[in-house]
């Protein structure tokens, strides 16, 4: 077993290396082989993001309904005050 297997990577690590992943997918000069190795880690860093992302959410809410508030609002654009 190797260390990136052994060791859970961090949403942000696992989305650096998806991206790598993509960048040398779309070159297209990868060996079958090697291709087939990449897509199926790159399969299994997004199934592991969208997991954590989920879980984020999860307590979001948890923690906006522990604060009297029911239900997470749609984020629109025009209501971001850091524009």
């Amino acid at each position: 077993m190797s260390s990136k297997e052994a060791t859970p990577l961090s949403f942000e690590q696992s989305m650096q290396e998806l991206e790598s992943i993509v960048k040398q997918m779309e070159q297209g000069e990868l060996p079958l082989e090697q291709a087939l190795q990449k897509f199926e880690r790159g399969i299994l860093l997004a199934r592991q993001s969208q997991q954590t992302l989920e879980q984020a959410e999860q307590k979001v809410q948890i923690l906006m309904s522990q604060n009297g508030q029911q239900q997470l609002g749609d984020f629109h654009e025009e209501d971001d005050p850091q524009q």
